[in-house]
C-alpha cells in the first residue's frame, strides 16, 4: 500500500505538505502521517520564527 493511501490523503496534498506551502493542517491528519511512518511528530516537524 502506497503512504498516501494509508494516510488517506491525495498525492497532491502531500506533496504540498512536503514543500512547506501549508501553513497548518488538522492533528488528526498529522497522525495518521506518524503512524503510517512510525515516527512521532517532531521527527516531521520544526518551528521557524516569523521575520
Amino acid at each position: 500500500m502506497r503512504s498516501q493511501e494509508r494516510v488517506e490523503m491525495a498525492e497532491a496534498d502531500l506533496s504540498l505538505l512536503e514543500s512547506g506551502k501549508v501553513k497548518g493542517f488538522r492533528f488528526a491528519t498529522l497522525e495518521r502521517i506518524c503512524e503510517a511512518l512510525n515516527c512521532q511528530p517532531g521527527d516531521l516537524i520544526r518551528w521557524e520564527r516569523d521575520v
